[in-house]
């Protein structure tokens, strides 16, 4: 009984760090609806997240620039796949940052 109950506690354990490390997507992103093609760690029509915070770790000009591409859309970047604009009139930035600051702090 006492190897059952050791075995648990460390198997909760790694599935609570695990857990702690793993992302989720953010109420932002799914009320805009960018699950719809994009997640964190896996490719789907659109890059995965992870690889997006990756190829612009240390660039000081990402979050701005990250920020108009997702407001305007775009294509050309990560294949021939356009991405629509999610705010294109600009009235949605303070979206736009926070969506942007999660995905680079992946």
């Amino acid at each position: 009984m006492k190897k059952i109950i050791v075995g648990l506690s460390i198997a909760a354990s790694l599935m609570c760090v695990n857990g702690a490390m793993a992302a989720e997507m953010p109420e932002v992103a799914k009320a805009h609806h960018c699950d719809s093609c994009h997640a964190i760690d896996v490719r789907v029509v659109g890059p995965a997240w992870k690889a997006v915070a990756e190829k612009y770790r240390g660039d000081a000009a990402a979050p701005a620039y990250l920020t108009t591409k997702i407001s305007k859309g775009g294509k050309g970047v990560w294949g021939t796949m356009p991405m629509p604009g999610n705010d294109p009139a600009g009235t949605k930035q303070a979206d736009m940052k926070e969506l942007v600051r999660f995905i680079l702090a992946l």
